[in-house]
């Protein structure tokens, strides 16, 4: 399994590709996540086409059990959630994975 994408990368990608300064790119990415984050947290949806949409969805109050603890129960408030949609293209390119890769290895037999 490869490691997670982080934002350094995305900023190196970038700047390999365009040479425009670091510093710009840095900037540039983070006012670009900032901007969405901001539209998340006022309650919007983020919709990029081709790569998916992010859509602000509330979760209902629900009870819970502690799994430390399966005798109590845990009022689990309300809330606001984060779900993620993916666009036609990543679709597609989703389904040309090699899911094999992806799978966890199999858990050691148990003694």
């Amino acid at each position: 399994m490869s490691t997670n994408l982080t934002k350094r990368e995305i900023v190196l990608e970038i700047y390999k590709k365009t040479n425009f300064p670091q510093k710009q790119v840095v900037e540039t990415v983070q006012r670009t996540l900032d901007i969405i984050q901001n539209a998340l947290a006022a309650g919007r949806n983020v919709e990029l086409r081709n790569f998916g949409v992010l859509e602000v969805q509330v979760r209902k109050q629900r009870i819970g059990r502690n799994p430390n603890k399966p005798e109590a129960e845990v009022v689990i408030p309300q809330r606001a959630v984060v779900k993620f949609k993916s666009g036609k293209i990543l679709k597609q390119q989703l389904a040309k994975i090699d899911l094999a890769k992806l799978s966890p290895p199999p858990a050691p037999p148990a003694a």
